[in-house]
């Protein structure tokens, strides 16, 4: 697995992808890349 962190502003977006999917995007540090987020639900609780 490749651990994603794209900047955007002030924020992160992390993803983890395939390493094969990371190699054939040839993604290196300080690539530009476009964020498509696709999610219908997202939970997040704390006790």
């Amino acid at each position: 697995m490749a651990h994603v962190v794209v900047k955007v502003g002030e924020h992160r977006v992390e993803s983890l992808i395939s390493r094969t999917s990371a190699e054939e995007l040839k993604l290196r540090k300080g690539d530009a890349v476009k964020v498509v987020i696709k999610s219908t639900e997202v939970m997040i609780a704390k006790d």
